[in-house]
């Protein structure tokens, strides 16, 4: 009879653990998660080309993680001047206008080249802002299920995509310390810097990387690389960034990458005012990441039109223009201002 009692508690107690260990569906993750993702966009002097990408909030104050080479200029390895942040709408329609209606300027805090992360800072925001929970990426394991909140070229705003860790690789590339997770989730060009989600939705890696053609030319499918949250989370912790509920516990030590991060100081005044606030639940406010390992042979997935599909690079071009533009604009205010 004791056995009897001792093999019940123990079933009870492993039903109640799988009630706690409740699986979220898509649309649940979805619902909680998307609000807390944004896309990021990159402008140069010039007012012509630019990237963009996906990002995360992290802080309720508005701190954002992204991948670095979606702040950074591709040519001159640079950060680009301005930078556009745009807050997910009530409902994403596919009418770009209206979905990117609420953008906010954001200042380049850190980057780390090595791990391809950059954290900013969001100004003119009335916080708090929505949070998506950068969590502890040991507790997933290959075969978990997992989603993707992104803008991928010639698809939709705000887009989900689900999949399953397929492998885990450390020292990605030869970087030590950069430890990630192969997903078959669909990830392409526009997805850099979102968020790989659990399936009890939490962030456990930054998407960065993905792999379209082999050495011998042929076409690869499924395989997409995300950075592990540990890994963005230590090095957040160096630049004295926590994410919402960030213990000290589970971190790893400092790498070498991390060692190579640039830390942007503060600038002293701001060369264009600063937008007007943003409430996060007002109604709708404006390439994504591009291919990431310069390792691997990369290249955007090429699709026929969609309806409703944006155009990444004729996007990100449009916003550098009215960027150049503005500055034009008030630069010659301020001279007839002296001049008078």
């Amino acid at each position: 009879m004791k056995y009897i009692l001792i093999l019940l508690a123990a079933l009870i107690s492993q039903g109640q653990m799988g009630v706690d260990a409740k699986e979220l569906s898509p649309r649940e993750i979805y619902e909680m998660t998307s609000p807390a993702v944004v896309m990021v966009m990159g402008h140069p002097d010039s007012g012509k080309g630019g990237t963009g990408g996906t990002g995360s909030i992290i802080q309720a104050d508005g701190v954002v993680l992204t991948n670095a080479h979606v702040v950074l200029e591709e040519k001159t390895g640079k950060p680009y001047p301005r930078l556009s942040v745009f807050l997910k709408p009530a409902r994403v329609s596919g009418d770009t206008k209206a979905d990117l209606a609420r953008m906010v300027r954001a200042q380049l805090v850190a980057y780390s080249v090595p791990l391809d992360l950059a954290v900013l800072k969001l100004e003119g925001v009335a916080a708090p802002l929505p949070v998506i929970d950068l969590s502890d990426s040991d507790r997933t394991q290959i075969g978990d299920r997992v989603i993707a909140i992104g803008h991928p070229e010639q698809g939709g705003l705000w887009t989900l995509t689900t999949g399953v860790v397929s492998a885990e690789v450390d020292n990605f590339n030869g970087v030590k310390g950069k430890h990630v997770f192969q997903t078959e989730a669909g990830l392409n060009r526009g997805n850099s810097g979102g968020p790989l989600i659990d399936s009890g939705g939490h962030m456990i890696g930054v998407n960065t990387a993905i792999a379209r053609v082999a050495s011998d030319g042929m076409p690869i499918a499924s395989i997409s690389f995300s950075l592990k949250s540990t890994v963005a989370r230590q090095w957040l912790r160096e630049q004295n960034v926590a994410s919402e509920e960030m213990p000290a516990s589970s971190m790893v030590a400092p790498t070498r990458a991390a060692a190579e991060t640039f830390v942007i100081p503060a600038p002293a005044q701001q060369p264009i005012p600063t937008p007007r606030p943003v409430a996060p639940n007002q109604a709708p406010t404006p390439k994504t990441a591009r291919p990431e390992s310069q390792a691997m042979p990369v290249h955007p997935l090429r699709t026929l039109p969609a309806p409703r599909a944006y155009n990444l690079d004729e996007l990100v071009s449009e916003r550098s223009k009215a960027e150049a533009d503005l500055d034009g604009m008030i630069s010659e205010m301020r001279g007839r201002m002296k001049e008078r």
